[in-house]
């Protein structure tokens, strides 16, 4: 798989001019200083009725046993302590880490906590909970139908049909990585599994944009850039990967479509290393350009984004800080 070269790279995140945009930050801030676990990873973000949700994993460090799912809150400009919601606790004698947790809302109103549980990316399985009250309590764990892992990293996408899909993958081995999609109902019944042609390429981590009946996806890999499929049916078919054109350090993006059409983006706009963290956007899905820098560093891990956008058109990014905290950022997007 041919790699990007620095001029391609610079000329990708320079494209796009003809739509200006401005960024500001409102806030930015950690969501804990200190917290009963030294390592944490792999954020995920929700609107609630008075604020935001945000939950992670956390433990001694990514894999081992007592790594659970935490969660806070966000209520009057400030966030709750950590509180653990979810483990991989089995019997007094057996138990397993907890990974990528991805919070949604359910059509019925109620959230949504999907993760996942086992001993390794290759051998986990999909579980949820529920939450009728915004994340305050929630259900016991569920364990999704055989086959099914749900959204792997980043949120899902309601359609206009009423269904769900999912953007998920499967690491079959560390050189052995596919995408694909996966659809329910809006409660969680009837799912079924939609097969992506991944074109040679090792991808994982999909995020989806739908704009105008047109989904867009955008995918992690191991090839050193990002990998891109379209949809023109609602999901049900989708062309062959493609180079996108963006450089991928091999590490996770989020991205969304706003209310006008704009796209916007968070990844590490990197060939390797993860010290550096931006926000692109892109008029079309295609041409993007840098829209806010928001971590640059000589070396760190600022990495796992996600990112969402608020009923008041503001937009909330959270992602890991050096593993040890997870940083959040509010910020107002002017298009022009």
């Amino acid at each position: 798989m041919k790699r990007l070269t620095l001029f391609s790279i610079a000329v990708i995140l320079l494209a796009g001019c003809m739509h200006s945009v401005e960024t500001e930050i409102l806030s930015s801030g950690f969501i804990y200083e200190s917290a009963p676990f030294p390592s944490c990873h792999a954020s995920t973000v929700l609107e609630t009725e008075n604020g935001l949700l945000a939950a992670w994993f956390g433990g001694s460090y990514e894999s081992n046993p007592d790594v659970c799912i935490y969660c806070a809150s966000y209520r009057d400009g400030r966030w709750s302590e950590p509180a653990l919601i979810a483990d991989g606790v089995k019997s007094d004698s057996l138990r397993y880490p907890c990974w990528n947790p991805v919070l949604f809302r359910l059509a019925s109103g109620s959230v949504a906590l999907f993760y996942k549980v086992g001993p390794n990316p290759r051998e986990w399985w999909g579980e949820y909970k529920v939450s009728t009250d915004e994340g305050r309590t929630w259900s016991a764990a569920a364990r999704l139908p055989d086959g099914m892992l749900g959204p792997i990293k980043n949120k899902p996408l309601a359609m206009p049909d009423g269904s769900v899909l999912y953007p998920t993958s499967v690491e079959y081995t560390p050189d052995c990585w596919r995408v694909f999609v996966e659809r329910s109902e809006g409660d969680l019944s009837g799912w079924s599994r939609i097969a992506i042609d991944n074109n040679g390429f090792n991808a994982i981590q999909p995020t989806l944009f739908l704009h105008q009946g047109k989904l867009e996806m955008l995918c992690r890999t191991q090839e050193g850039c990002l990998a891109r499929a379209e949809s023109s049916d609602h999901g049900k078919g989708w062309t062959p990967l493609q180079d996108s054109g963006l450089p991928n350090n091999n590490s996770g993006i989020d991205g969304l479509t706003l209310k006008s059409g704009f796209r916007l983006l968070v990844c590490n706009p990197l060939l390797q290393g993860r010290n550096k963290l931006s926000l692109l956007g892109s008029p079309d899905g295609v041409k993007w350009k840098n829209l806010l820098t928001l971590e640059d560093q000589p070396e760190g891990e600022y990495s796992y984004p996600a990112i969402i956008c608020r009923k008041d058109g503001t937009v909330d990014i959270t992602y890991t800080y050096n593993r040890q905290r997870i940083k959040h950022v509010h910020l107002k997007v002017k298009e022009k």
